[in-house]
């Protein structure tokens, strides 16, 4: 069957810094982010320094050239440097903070119905190992508020919780979950909590030392658009002592002067490429640079963007707000309309999303949430408004 194809949307000015396929509809920038094409030409440079000399540069000048991304990191997260560390991802960072808890037989792990299913896997892993359960609170979706969602998470709490994993933006349902919130009243009760800011920086303005966890991550290739590869793990002090990495390497016994413990443990995991990281500082600097405000121009451009479009799509498509806007960052999930509820299907990627893909040049994720078929999108500076109009145009011919 033909299917008309509506005509492509104009391109944001600003994407020419990105390098991203000329005739892509590239509204998923939430799943693995997109570098700008200045910092892919640095890391090339520093690739190419560091096969043309490996031990100068993965040896002698390493905590050189890793020193200049923990400042400018620290800066924009509010922490002090001493309590970040580099990892590649923010699934490693919660694996190491998972495998460092002391749970006890019958002791309860406490995570939500929205939280991201890799890092689920590493609590189950730890608690079956303990001998201690998984309890799951069940978020409504739709949601009407932040209470709703505080109320759930607490009405999860047993006498034998120990600890909690806490999305701070949900990845399937792309919620800004009320953390300071949900951390204060964990906390306060003790039991440490560990927020899986995957999507937060960059997106929010976390303040980490003032948040009050036990542990914070968040992955650096998203919203910041480092390369990939680039993401930290953040440790109260009081939680640092007794923090494993997922890799435990030389620096459990070799100090290092001007370092903590806990960065050395970290700070080489093996031989790895660290060229991620050491472009860290250039990226924060590149893309803040790109609108006069800086970093809160490119959150609030972004949230605004993508308001917008979810107001957009919710009106073409016909369908209701599962949240309210505030609850909104730099992403929006939009439920499909009534007849593409329900479908069952084989293979882990919706027919519909291919669809998009091979005949519009769309993409854009489908997820499920509470069992209701959504897709999500996502802004960044490389996005405009007329994209989702074409992605409504397009839904519509499916």
């Amino acid at each position: 069957m033909f299917v008309s194809v509506p005509a492509p949307p104009p391109q944001a000015p600003l994407r020419r810094h990105w390098a991203l396929a000329s005739d892509l509809v590239f509204l998923n920038h939430g799943s693995f982010g997109a570098c700008p094409i200045p910092i892919l030409e640095l890391q090339r440079e520093l690739r190419g320094l560091m096969e043309a000399s490996p031990i100068e540069f993965l040896h002698r000048r390493y905590d050189e050239r890793m020193a200049p991304g923990r400042s400018a990191l620290a800066r924009f997260l509010g922490a002090r440097p001493c309590d970040l560390v580099p990892v590649s991802n923010a699934t490693t960072a919660v694996n190491a903070a998972a495998r460092s808890w002391k749970l006890e037989p019958g002791d309860r792990v406490l995570t939500t119905s929205h939280d991201y299913n890799a890092c689920r896997n590493a609590l189950e892993v730890v608690a079956t190992r303990a001998e201690a359960e998984v309890t799951v609170a069940d978020l409504p979706f739709p949601v009407g508020s932040d209470d709703e969602v505080v109320a759930a998470v607490m009405a999860a709490v047993t006498p034998r919780t120990r600890y909690a994993m806490i999305d701070h933006v949900t990845s399937g349902s792309a919620l800004v979950l009320p953390v300071g919130r949900i951390v204060g009243e964990l906390e306060s009760r003790g039991i440490r909590v560990l927020v899986d800011g995957a999507h937060a920086p960059g997106m929010l303005e976390p303040d980490l030392s003032r948040l009050g966890a036990s542990w914070y991550c968040g992955n650096l290739h998203k919203w910041p658009c480092a390369p990939k590869g680039c993401a930290f793990l953040w440790a109260r002090e009081d939680m640092q002592e007794a923090l494993q990495p997922a890799v435990v390497s030389h620096g459990n016994n070799t100090p290092r002067p001007g370092y903590t413990a806990f960065q050395d443990r970290f700070d080489w995991p093996g031989t790895w490429d660290p060229t991620p990281w050491m472009c860290l500082a250039p990226v924060l600097e590149f893309v803040g640079g790109l609108l006069p405000g800086g970093w809160k121009d490119v959150r609030d451009r972004n949230r605004s963007l993508v308001r917008e479009a979810r107001r957009l799509l919710l009106d073409r498509l016909g369908v209701e707000a599962p949240c309210p806007e505030e609850m909104l960052g730099s992403m929006a999930t939009v439920p499909l309309p009534g007849r593409f509820q329900p479908v069952t299907f084989q293979g882990p990627v919706a027919p519909e999303q291919l669809r998009l893909y091979h005949e519009f040049r769309i993409e854009v994720p489908f997820v499920r949430c509470n069992g209701v078929r959504c897709f999500r999108v996502s802004a960044h500076l490389h996005n405009r408004i007329e994209e989702y109009a074409y992605l409504a145009d397009c839904i519509g011919r499916l």
